[in-house]
């Protein structure tokens, strides 16, 4: 039942983001200014006419002068969606817009989704031969076996542009990137090697060519179907794709298959598996169980039955995730960028070694950094790279454009690979992957949250919706019967079945959190009956007491009251790290760029010192979640022109910051914003400043002016705001701002979480005992 009440709740919240504002996931926009009477004329008619006369005398000035060499169509008949079978071609388009938001995201590739309302074969390839003018490349998706096979070769035949079949090709690639190192650290050689392959569909039937391709030899891999083993012989239920792949064996079902196969590849049903035939492998057997959602036997199964197996799933809450999103974004890249007429068995198998070489390389502090609890090195608990490594744009483009390159298929060889390393380094952000690899790590380390504010509608879906992304247990401070109550108004379906509630009025631990602000603010002015009312009265208050004891990991809280009432709730309980301020950071995420900002929330005219400890921890931050961190103290001034006595205090941050020995990063100041963000104009009229580039960590002077700047660029849609986050307290806590979503609260607590992680409170939370009670819709 709570399964159901969980998919019940996820239906709902999706149904929501795809209907809020301007519905879908997707919309278009111009690269260049359109705002004048010229712009328009060059844009469109007449001046329009001449890149039009370009490509047609040079076909190829068609990549220069539009977007064709970024573009990417991702077709669709949806007769085979995810785990929805045949719902047609309008139902499959909310998944083929999310597939184009995965190219751009991840590698800055714009998608196109089309859907295709036809069945028949000879209609869809007539339908999409003709689209290779409009794009670089064609992503075919969610299409039924055996026509997709049908579709996908005489596309490759008929166009001149790469079309890749993502449910086969991407899945067989990074299955292959996974076997390579798996192979690697058993020792074994691909040549040798006995695979069983169960399921004989498109990704089963790519992932055989693939592995075939790659060494192994035909007879060593043997696929089974619903009917047992594919043999060379059988007659019943096949195909010419299956009988590509009989094998000459005596094995006639999958237990006879696999006793004594060194490698399982499971693109099945769940439970196909058992633990007896996981024992009848060979020595340190290699077990992919990639069926979705349930794979075909959990890793704590194998691990029962073997405990020297190497294991991988398709799901994320299990270590070595094989997932086509490490592939096919970065697959298209590469090729485009080349403009390759096809991607062939080469560029497959370089993608597979360059995802593969990358899972054995050291791990940056900073991804590390993210996933915490999790060690990202390279072993039977590491064989692929995470989902957001950023480091996948430097790595598997290159690969395959250079052996699109060496197999003779693109007709845009690039001459210097480093440059183009580089490139790919700049064309995204790096904010995006860490925030996501953030809820990555917590989903593999899960925290206890509270949600302060447990009796307001948006605390409650918020927290249904904490534990629906499995980020770990939320806690909500109320009355339980209100609590039940508002679920049920708001037919949540009893949330995910149930929810921690605890009422401070009678919490079983209340007397202790008295005894413990009362020792704290006893010579601070308080008496015990004011700790006592606190305690009982201010939920700020008793969710603080909670975490400072160890009952719960953080909390977030201030949805119902302004920043610095919650703040000074919080300081009451909390402590600040030693050497550190205390202080908001906001963080905006806008096309191409993101700017730390800081202070957003704490200090109203901070000191020279004070700004430059705020920059050092804003730098940090910066540097952890992948940016290298350039510095600018902003004033009205440049360097003391004018100078002001307000200017002074900035320049003086500055040389508080000069005279610090173990500053790693550029800063410089005082400066205005323009002169910050613009370094043409910075370099031309103040030659001498230390900052190269565009500065991306902001420090404010005044919390009138960051306030009203970062709340400016929320308000007109700039970018993506987070934030502001609050930094430097000594246990993990969020204030959010009262205009706050419940997306927004998720990914407070989400922060909040990651941060418990960061200050190493999971042994004491492992420890306690939680209380409180049980609340649920009846």
């Amino acid at each position: 039942m709570s399964d159901q009440r969980n998919h019940a709740n996820l239906e709902e919240d999706a149904l929501h983001m795809h209907a809020s504002g301007r519905p879908g996931k997707i919309e278009i926009s111009p690269t260049k200014p359109l705002t004048t009477q010229r712009d328009l004329s060059l844009a469109y008619s007449p001046g329009v006419a001449a890149p039009c006369l370009k490509i047609y005398e040079d076909p190829a000035k068609a990549y220069d002068y539009t977007a064709k060499g970024n573009l990417v169509a991702v077709i669709s008949n949806g007769t085979a969606v995810l785990g929805l079978g045949n719902i047609g071609a309008l139902a499959a388009k909310p998944v083929m817009e999310g597939k184009s938001v995965l190219f751009k995201r991840f590698a800055d590739i714009d998608g196109i989704d089309l859907e295709v309302a036809t069945e028949d074969v000879d209609e869809f390839v007539n339908c999409v031969r003709y689209l290779g003018p409009s794009f670089g490349g064609i992503n075919l998706e969610d299409i039924k076996a055996p026509e997709c096979f049908i579709i996908e070769q005489r596309l490759r035949e008929l166009m001149d542009i790469p079309v890749f079949h993502d449910d086969q090709h991407g899945t067989a690639i990074v299955t292959a990137a996974a076997l390579i190192n798996a192979l690697d650290l058993t020792g074994r050689a691909i040549d040798h090697i006995k695979v069983v392959i169960n399921g004989a569909g498109s990704a089963a039937i790519a992932c055989a060519e693939l592995i075939k391709a790659m060494g192994a030899p035909h007879d060593n891999v043997v696929l089974c179907d619903t009917k047992g083993v594919i043999y060379a012989g059988r007659t019943e239920r096949m195909n010419q794709w299956k009988s590509a792949h009989a094998a000459q064996t005596e094995a006639r079902n999958l237990a006879d298959a696999m006793r004594g196969a060194d490698v399982f590849i499971g693109l099945s049903v769940k439970d196909a598996v058992s633990q007896d035939m996981v024992k009848s492998m060979a020595s340190r057997p290699i077990i992919f169980a990639m069926a979705n959602p349930d794979p075909e036997i959990t890793p704590e199964a194998v691990s029962a039955a073997r405990p020297d197996a190497i294991t991988a799933t398709g799901r994320s809450d299990y270590p070595n995730q094989v997932n086509n999103v490490l592939g096919f974004p970065y697959i298209f890249r590469g090729a485009l960028d080349v403009r390759a007429r096809t991607i062939n068995e080469p560029m497959k198998i370089a993608a597979a070694e360059a995802i593969a070489a990358l899972a054995r390389e050291d791990v940056p502090d900073e991804l590390d950094e993210v996933y915490a609890d999790t060690r990202l090195r390279y072993g039977p608990g590491y064989i692929i790279p995470v989902p957001f490594d950023p480091r996948l744009m430097e790595s598997v483009p290159p690969a395959v454009a250079k052996a699109a390159m060496d197999s003779g298929v693109a007709r845009k060889p690039i001459a210097i690979m480093e440059s183009y390393r580089r490139e790919l380094a700049q064309r995204l952000d790096p904010t995006a992957a860490s925030v996501q690899a953030i809820f990555q790590a917590v989903r593999e380390n899960p925290r206890r949250v509270i949600f302060a504010e447990g009796e307001e509608e948006k605390a409650i879906r918020a927290a249904i919706g904490f534990r629906n992304a499995r980020l770990g247990t939320p806690v909500l401070i109320g009355r339980e019967e209100l609590v039940r109550q508002k679920i049920k108004a708001l037919g949540l379906h009893g949330g995910v079945g149930e929810l921690e509630v605890h009422n401070a009025r009678l919490d079983d631990e209340r007397g202790r959190y008295v005894d413990y602000l009362y020792e704290r603010l006893q010579r601070k002015g308080s008496l015990f009956r004011d700790c006592q009312r606190m305690v009982n009265q201010n939920r700020n208050v008793f969710a603080a007491c909670m975490v400072a004891s160890g009952q719960a990991d953080a909390m977030v809280t201030g949805l119902t009251r302004a920043f610095h009432t919650c703040f000074a709730d919080l300081e009451l309980v909390l402590d600040r790290k030693p050497g550190e301020e205390v202080f908001g950071l906001s963080i905006t995420i806008g096309r191409g760029r993101t700017l730390f900002i800081a202070d957003t929330s704490v200090h109203e005219l901070p000191g020279p010192e004070v700004m430059a400890d705020i920059a050092v921890q804003s730098a940090a931050k910066a540097r952890q979640m992948g940016h290298e961190p350039k510095v600018a103290f902003l004033s009205f001034s440049n360097f003391g022109n004018p100078d002001r006595v307000m200017a002074r205090r900035v320049r003086e941050a500055v040389e508080a910051m000069d005279a610090r020995k173990d500053v790693d990063f550029e800063y410089d100041g005082e400066m205005s914003v323009d002169m910050a963000l613009e370094p043409a104009l910075r370099e031309r009229v103040y030659p001498f400043c230390r900052l190269n580039g565009p500065a991306n960590v902001l420090i404010m002077p005044g919390l009138h002016s960051s306030h009203i700047v970062s709340r400016l660029l929320h308000q007109t849609g700039a970018g993506t705001s987070v934030g502001p986050i609050l930094m430097g307290l000594s246990q993990a806590a969020q204030i959010v701002p009262m205009r706050s979503t419940v997306n927004d609260l998720v990914n407070a607590a989400a922060l909040a979480a990651h941060e418990s992680i960061r200050l190493g409170t999971a042994e004491r939370s492992k420890r306690r005992k939680p209380g409180g009670r049980r609340a649920a819709a009846q």
